[in-house]
């Protein structure tokens, strides 16, 4: 009866369903609206394909055979099912998102068949094994909509010969459906049935919210799928509707929803590489498009290619984070190769011969799906073992404390050492992410300029980001940042023990008195200063514990 959802589209959207109760987001409710108030409703004729959608990526479907009656599958109990006749109220009954019945049409109106209505007919009553995978309503209808006559030409069984050689779906999904509806009945579009006279109140979508919500979903890869799907659909969707009479300000609302889409799509194919360095980051179109000035093809080649950053992230891993022990290990490991014997399972890829044969008949097909749910089929059982030598790792945890990172953003860092102190910050704060600590920055630029950000667990990379455009371009003074950073280590409860991680190109010198101080605070709080150099030379300083050059 419903479809089966196998995506991500269907997971993500889905929730969006039960959130607002009716969609309120992506192609469905902009549909819904254009399809309602300015396309052709139909009437379903004799043997038409009907269908409704029950939420996002589910759909139930059945046959129209006259008088107001579609001969569908219901679902009685757990994996049983009969064919019955249903009004349209029954039909959409357990449907979330408006209760709209879409008919198969041409471009004249409702297609349908008279042998596919007497098929659908002579069903009804029928019992069954019911499964969203084997046996479901799409199954039901396209069954009967294969009772059409059909003589198809050569082409177009070769064709399906190498649709075939491709096709990767268990389930027989609503596309399969129309797609079969498009050979036997010239269905070609597919049109609304107001049978309840509803169609008129169905509201136009809130379109700056639809661009809103896909720029501010996290870009991860999911999330990405299910955009591209969205996007396949309304384009499918915007040539169906190509020579209809739609207002000229809907199409343009339309063509910006699209942009929106592929721009978000574009995006993320040129950002992918600096994404996957942060999986977890947040990231979202609105947070990249916000940070234009950063060349984010140049932060993640330096993230991957730098080996002085990967050497210092790994050293501030090990420092901070936590200690690998690693030792050897003779386990054994299942090596499922050797025939040992039968027994009942649901294994379908080790099924015996005799089981396969069931399939063939009619009457044992239902036995078959019946012992498959009940894990009662006869499958070969494999067994074996072999000893591996593994290393195995322990790790353990050391209490330490957060990082103060203090970033240079005067004239003298723009360019290339601005790129490699964000590559190496982001590198570090994703490490103080994943382990649940606290990141402090401080960017400065000459005396008394400073800007301060604080990442912990409610805030994310995508807002540190947003953080990093700022900056100053003007003097540079060392002074006042480090003494920011002790007084915060001094007076915050959770930043005891914190190390200070002093980020520039060594542009600047402190003064001999404020050396006495900032090493009597050192020695008091107990911490140390880090100091990372990013523009390819050495400049000893008089402060630094140590001091790196990138």
């Amino acid at each position: 009866m419903f479809g089966l959802i196998t995506n991500f589209a269907g997971s993500l959207l889905g929730k969006l369903g039960s959130a607002f109760g009716l969609p309120s987001v992506g192609l469905k409710p902009i549909k819904y609206f254009i399809d309602s108030q300015f396309r052709d409703h139909v009437i379903p004729t004799e043997g038409s394909v009907v269908y409704c959608d029950l939420w996002v990526g589910a759909e139930h479907s059945g046959i129209y055979i006259g008088d107001g009656q579609i001969s569908n599958i219901v679902v009685t109990d757990i994996a049983e099912s009969y064919v019955r006749l249903s009004d349209p109220d029954d039909f959409t009954s357990k449907s979330i998102l408006g209760r709209k019945i879409y008919v198969s049409c041409d471009d004249y109106g409702a297609v349908g068949d008279f042998n596919v209505s007497d098929g659908a007919i002579g069903h009804v009553g029928e019992k069954s094994f019911y499964g969203l995978v084997f046996k479901n309503c799409h199954t039901f209808s396209t069954k009967c909509v294969n009772y059409a006559p059909y003589s198809p030409s050569l082409f177009q069984k070769a064709y399906h010969r190498f649709l075939s050689l491709f096709d990767s779906e268990w389930e027989a999904s609503i596309r399969k459906l129309k797609h079969t509806a498009r050979e036997r009945l010239g269905a070609t579009t597919w049109r609304l049935w107001d049978w309840d006279n509803s169609a008129k109140d169905t509201p136009e979508p809130d379109w700056q919210a639809q661009n809103d919500f896909f720029k501010q979903q996290a870009l991860t890869p999911d999330f990405i799928k299910a955009l591209r799907m969205e996007l396949g659909d309304l384009l499918d969707y915007e040539d169906e509707i190509k020579d209809d009479t739609i207002p000229d300000d809907i199409r343009k609302k339309l063509q910006i929803f699209q942009k929106t889409l592929v721009n978000i799509s574009d995006k993320y194919d040129e950002v992918a590489e600096f994404l996957t360095q942060y999986p977890n980051a947040g990231f979202c179109y609105e947070d990249l498009i916000q940070c234009q000035d950063t060349d984010f093809v140049a932060l993640a080649k330096e993230l991957q290619n730098n080996t002085a950053i990967k050497n210092l992230v790994n050293k501030l891993g090990r420092n901070y984070i936590s200690q690998e022990r690693k030792k050897q290990q003779k386990i054994p490991k299942a090596n499922k190769n050797e025939v040992y014997g039968t027994h009942q399972s649901d294994d379908l890829m080790r099924l015996l011969p005799n089981e396969l044969a069931n399939l063939d008949d009619d009457t044992l097909e239902t036995l078959f799906y019946a012992r498959l749910l009940e894990k009662r089929l006869l499958t070969y059982e494999l067994s074996g073992t072999t000893w591996e030598n593994q290393t195995k790792s322990e790790f353990y945890k050391q209490k330490t404390g957060p990082v103060v990172a203090c970033l240079d953003t005067s004239a003298s860092m723009l360019g290339s050492p601005l790129q490699k102190a964000k590559a190496l910050l982001f590198a570090i704060a994703h490490i103080l992410k994943q382990e649940k600590r606290s990141l402090h920055v401080i960017l400065f630029g000459a005396s008394g300029q400073t800007k301060e950000y604080t990442l912990h667990n409610e805030t994310n990379l995508s807002g540190l980001l947003r953080f990093l455009q700022h900056g100053f371009g003007g003097g540079t003074d060392f002074q006042t940042p480090l003494q920011t950073a002790l007084n915060i280590i001094k007076n915050t409860s959770n930043y005891q023990k914190a190390d200070i991680l002093m980020i520039s190109d060594g542009d600047c010198q402190l003064s001999h008195s404020f050396i006495q101080t900032l090493n009597t605070q050192k020695q008091q709080l107990n911490c140390m200063v880090y100091s990372v150099l990013c523009d390819g030379k050495r400049v000893d300083d008089n402060f630094s514990d140590e001091v790196m050059v990138l």
